[in-house]
């Protein structure tokens, strides 16, 4: 039996580059993008969050037919500005990276002021209030990509910094670290001791205590920047109080490039017709000295 004949292949049609790619689920795209129509061209807000092999990346959104806005990005490589230097993908940096990404958007439209957030992180579900008489608070939904959506993982630690941030984002505590789900009780202090890397802090010890060796291997960097378990909160409370301060992203320096040409650069018409013109003008005066010498020599 013939599967696959000619008719199947005349009507098959090629899936989008992305999904090919494997990079773009279209179903949860399309959900996450498409505006009600009696909103006109309202934009559809979302915080992406995507994990790298040593980075983290947080963005705001809105989707156009010429492609994706990003609106403001916030970047885990940016922590060490605010002293968290090591554990750059970690639980504790992805809370600290959703926290920079909201007082940064929220301090672009002016909002910063009136919605603050949760300024003591006690790991507590929260959810920013509207004040009356001021702008509604910023509202963007999770998009969360290919990652699977497990209760505590870490993207949900950037969705909790940009909550705690001041943002307004649909969510439940039930994806959170600390939820147990057979007892369907949430604890708050789990979560808390989660954001401030008490778990690293804890494997610290326990690595330190069993092999020495591994423990200077595998956290070479912290003892190489002064980090112990001791001072771990203390490090992303003062992080945390300097994002708050000033979230502001750092201007590049202008890259001045100098071009290297390694061929002879086009003429342009004027140059050229001058060049036309000089050459001209000399096989004129060779001609002239020709004749002038066999003149002479007559």
């Amino acid at each position: 039996k013939v599967v696959k004949n000619k008719a199947y292949f005349k009507r098959y049609q090629v899936k989008y580059r992305r999904r090919r790619e494997g990079k773009t689920d279209y179903q949860a795209r399309k959900r996450l993008v498409v505006q009600d129509k009696n909103k006109y061209n309202t934009p559809k807000y979302r915080l992406i969050v995507r994990f790298t092999n040593k980075d983290i990346i947080c963005q705001i959104a809105h989707s156009l037919l010429s492609g994706d806005v990003v609106v403001q990005s916030a970047y885990a490589h940016e922590l060490t500005k605010y002293g968290i230097k090591v554990g750059l993908t970690n639980y504790a940096a992805a809370y600290s990276t959703g926290l920079l990404l909201a007082r940064r958007i929220l301090k672009k439209y002016g909002l910063d002021g009136t919605y603050k957030g949760q300024e003591k992180v006690d790991g507590k579900d929260y959810n920013v209030e509207e004040v009356s008489g001021q702008p509604g608070p910023f509202h963007c939904v999770l998009d969360t990509g290919l990652a699977r959506t497990t209760t505590g993982a870490k993207i949900f630690a950037a969705m909790k910094g940009a909550v705690d941030g001041g943002l307004d984002i649909p969510h439940s505590e039930t994806r959170f670290f600390g939820y147990d789900g057979d007892s369907k009780k949430y604890k708050a202090e789990a979560h808390r001791c989660r954001i401030f890397g008490k778990h690293v802090g804890d494997y610290m010890k326990v690595l330190k205590d069993d092999d020495e060796e591994a423990f200077k291997r595998q956290f070479s960097k912290f003892i190489e920047n002064g980090v112990t378990p001791e001072n771990m909160e203390a490090m992303y409370k003062s992080a945390h109080a300097a994002i708050r301060q000033n979230p502001e992203q750092e201007a590049k320096p202008e890259k001045r490039v100098e071009k290297k040409r390694w061929t002879k650069a086009k003429l342009s018409i004027k140059e050229r017709k001058n060049r036309v013109k000089q050459k001209k003008a000399y096989l004129k005066r060779k001609m002239e000295v020709q004749v002038e010498a066999a003149e002479d020599s007559d």
